[in-house]
């Protein structure tokens, strides 16, 4: 059995997340308390007892649900002997994910992840204005469907571009709020079963956050990036990088580029990839999984009893 870890993006935080692995994991306790130093902030109070509202804001939520995402992989490593480097062919992360993916393989400190990705939520709400930008879910159409809309739907000064392509017949349109609006309408045309607006703060992942991309070429370029202990199947490429500079050049790009996830799967998968396990908030990956490779096996690992379940398996 070949196994991958895929570490979550935005819209799996909760408030609660992270808060019993805490109390029953000092591996986890002490994630948590080195997060809450390096960003001079109670994000740990914030995450076990809201308001939910506060979390939810991106520059809080990027560095929590890493944090959530590493106290798993910690508990893992003490409780269960999980050493990457020897059980694992791939990591991947969805979006913010790819930090805590590196973070995990070793290619960043964890203090400096938790910083790196406080700038990246910042730099990324302060990219457009409020209201100018949106994002849309196209359910039910394929990516080249998907690629189609959103041209469509551009204009001379608007931009529109797919997001995300995660699979399953789920794409995200991103871009200004008016072009995004007419993807809905022409997705519906095209055929798809729902095409809905997201309740998001910001366009991610299209031309519009370029600014926040010079800003992450700053703040990368002043962070010491290591090899990571197993190759890390990039966003932007659906295809393993190891070498540092490469990861530095990819993390700039993966904010205003596609986040390739269905490929990405798809790579790992035809790898001999069988088990796909997601470390940290919710089961979002996981139910992908089960919809991109087909007899591959998603597992979510969030709870003290997902720690007793990963140590019991074959």
């Amino acid at each position: 059995m070949s196994i991958a870890f895929t570490f979550p993006g935005q819209g799996s935080q909760a408030v609660g997340m992270g808060k019993a692995l805490a109390d029953a994991f000092p591996q986890a306790a002490a994630v948590f308390a080195e997060v809450d130093e390096a960003l001079s902030q109670k994000l740990s109070t914030l995450m076990f007892e809201g308001p939910e509202a506060d979390l939810t804001l991106t520059a809080n939520a990027q560095p929590a649900l890493m944090a959530v995402s590493l106290a798993v992989v910690r508990v893992l490593e003490a409780e269960a002997g999980l050493d990457l480097a020897r059980d694992a062919q791939f990591v991947a992360g969805h979006s913010l994910g790819e930090y805590s993916a590196l973070a995990a393989a070793g290619s960043f400190s964890l203090a400096d992840t938790a910083r790196l990705l406080r700038q990246r939520g910042e730099a990324m709400q302060k990219a457009v204005p409020v209201g100018q930008g949106a994002m849309a879910a196209l359910l039910g159409l394929d990516y080249e469907t998907g690629v189609a809309v959103a041209a469509e739907a551009a204009g001379p000064s608007d931009v529109c571009q797919i997001a995300n392509d995660n699979g399953g017949g789920q794409v995200v349109a991103s871009g200004h709020k008016a072009a995004v609006e007419r993807a809905v309408e022409i997705a519906k045309a095209k055929g798809a079963r729902r095409a809905l607006m997201l309740p998001v703060s910001a366009p991610f992942h299209c031309a519009l956050m370029q600014p926040a991309a010079d800003a992450m070429r700053e703040a990368l370029a002043r962070v010491t990036i290591r090899s990571p202990k197993v190759p890390l199947v990039a966003n932007v490429l659906a295809a393993p990088i190891s070498e540092p500079d490469e990861i530095r050049k990819r993390l700039v790009e993966q904010v205003t580029g596609t986040v390739r996830w269905r490929e990405s799967v798809a790579y790992m998968a035809s790898e001999g990839v069988t088990t796909f396990y997601e470390p940290g908030a919710g089961k979002v990956l996981s139910g992908l999984v089960k919809r991109i490779a087909e007899g591959a096996s998603g597992i979510a690992i969030g709870q003290p009893v997902d720690i007793e379940t990963f140590k019991s398996r074959p």
